[in-house]
């Protein structure tokens, strides 16, 4: 029990199972630069596991942005029967490129295919971790990304991307089939005349179309979530996945959080600039409870936790859905 959570205690979950934590896992990949590195976090027991494959941000912190943060996430979905796959990517600063290295520093393709890769390895990361060997679902699959993990995923979930600064990057398809539906956590908005003098001029990459996102999504931001050294148009341009997305049924706000959306990156840590247990909870609750009913067409986890949400903590957020 968590003593620190109030009103989110009255969001339904399940009983916390008992989880493993394999790392690392060492998948090749001769095209990278380096090999990638994982972290797998799975029920202790049970078979037919729903997966999740969750994509750091760009933070500031050295090791958070890999696969050894997220832990807030990563131990609560394990602990609600997700096998949650952590990718270190490319811009991690314990374990990444040099920021200068091609691709750098946001290495937004490399991070695509990063999680891409995974799901063709699958069968090899079940060889190589034998305390999960037979025991995923690979039909159901979905993907959560924080920040710039964010836009990683809603590239996996259909959004594609133009860089004015590449040539080879314009209007590019990355929909992943595999994954059948996703979560986007304080995600970047549109590009062009969005973005700050120096974000459009330093982050090209930042331009995503989310025309094409048709796969399920919910998207999470925080009111307080103003980001003026990349964006002109304050939190709004957090919601731009959900306004544009057509397949972003679900708009999770949570009042007065901030970029940490209460501390999803990691327990008591710089990077939460609005650490809050409640806050925290709700996003744990919410995200795990929207998967699993968009996973699972007769699992009443969402409709339950959102009404749980008005009922008792309304005070910390809304869900807005089309």
């Amino acid at each position: 029990m968590n003593k620190l959570i109030d009103q989110a205690r009255h969001i339904p979950i399940n009983a916390a199972k008992q989880t493993i934590s394999i790392s690392p896992v060492v998948l090749p990949a001769p095209d990278r630069g380096l090999p990638l590195q994982i972290r797998i976090t799975a029920p202790a027991t049970g078979r037919d596991l729903p997966i999740i494959l969750l994509s750091h941000g760009h933070g500031p912190s050295l090791y958070l942005p890999s696969k050894d943060g997220y832990g807030p996430l990563v131990n609560f979905y394990a602990e609600q029967g997700f096998v949650v796959i952590q990718p270190t990517h490319a811009n991690s600063k314990v374990a990444g490129l040099d920021p200068d290295a091609p691709g750098g520093p946001m290495f937004w393709r490399s991070r695509v295919t990063d999680m891409k890769l995974i799901l063709d390895q699958l069968e090899g990361i079940e060889t190589s971790a034998p305390a999960i060997a037979g025991r995923l679902d690979r039909e159901k699959i979905a993907a959560v990304g924080h920040s710039l993990g964010g836009q990683t995923v809603g590239m996996l979930l259909g959004a594609r991307l133009t860089d004015s600064k590449d040539a080879s990057a314009t209007d590019v398809n990355t929909l992943e089939p595999r994954i059948k539906a996703g979560v986007l956590l304080a995600a970047p908005g549109h590009g062009g005349a969005s973005l700050s003098d120096f974000a459009r001029e330093n982050y090209t990459a930042l331009n995503p179309d989310f025309a094409h996102m048709t796969t399920r999504t919910l998207v999470v931001v925080g009111e307080k979530d103003d980001n003026p050294h990349l964006t002109v148009r304050g939190a709004a341009w957090h919601s731009d996945p959900y306004h544009h997305g057509p397949g972003s049924d679900a708009l999770l706000t949570l009042l007065g959080a901030k970029h940490g959306l209460g501390g999803v990156a990691g327990y008591d840590a710089k990077e939460t600039d609005d650490e809050d247990p409640d806050r925290l909870a709700i996003v744990q609750r919410l995200t795990w409870a929207y998967l699993r009913s968009a996973l699972y067409a007769d699992d009443p986890a969402w409709t339950l936790a959102c009404k749980a949400l008005k009922d008792h903590a309304s005070a910390h957020g809304r869900v807005d859905c089309k």
